[in-house]
């Protein structure tokens, strides 16, 4: 069995069809298209943790941003790539399911592009989080309603990622949100 490495991404066509692997850091600067996935964990008010990440990270350092995302790894499913980089981040794990997936591209701090086919995977729990500092500085609860507001007031404090997600994909998170908690 082949040891997975953590630094390297899944580089894909528009299709999720795997093309090759890349470096994560040589990935983001050559802008190159590859796999993702963003973590939206709700408890039973149907608030998302946020995470505010931590200082010191390579790229949207000090943002607010959804629970916790990453890339899986070659070899790595994103189900079990978002558990582990849950339990990394936040100090915990619970169900998770894949809702749906979109392609954004966008210019970030530091001349690195973020070119990502990124899976929205959400969960449930009603535990706060144990942050690994070197990932998350911070988290709070907040409805997805509120935190629409708050970008509007405040975009500069949050990653551009997720104001994608809020803005272009707000319905089908709000309809994968409440499928999830109407099968509860």
């Amino acid at each position: 069995m082949s040891q997975i490495d953590f630094n390297e991404v899944i580089l894909v066509n528009f299709q999720d069809q795997v093309i090759g692997k890349m470096e994560k850091l040589e990935a983001h600067q050559k802008g190159l298209l590859h796999r993702a996935f963003s973590v939206f964990v709700f408890n039973s008010n149907k608030e998302l943790l946020l995470q505010k990440r931590a200082l010191g990270k390579y790229h949207s350092e000090g943002l607010w941003t959804n629970t916790c995302c990453s890339h899986p790894s070659p070899g790595e499913t994103i189900e079990n790539a978002a558990k582990r980089r849950l339990q990394e981040e936040m100090g915990y794990s619970c169900q998770l399911n894949t809702t749906f997936s979109f392609i954004y591209d966008v210019q970030l701090d530091n001349e690195l592009i973020e070119h990502e086919l990124d899976h929205v995977v959400i969960g449930i729990s009603n535990v706060d989080p144990i942050l690994n500092s070197e990932e998350a500085s911070d988290f709070k609860w907040m409805c997805l309603k509120e935190i629409k507001e708050d970008i509007k007031s405040n975009s500069e404090n949050y990653t551009s990622w997720f104001k994608i997600i809020l803005d272009e994909h707000f319905d089908k998170l709000n309809n994968s949100l409440n499928s999830l908690h109407e099968s509860l």
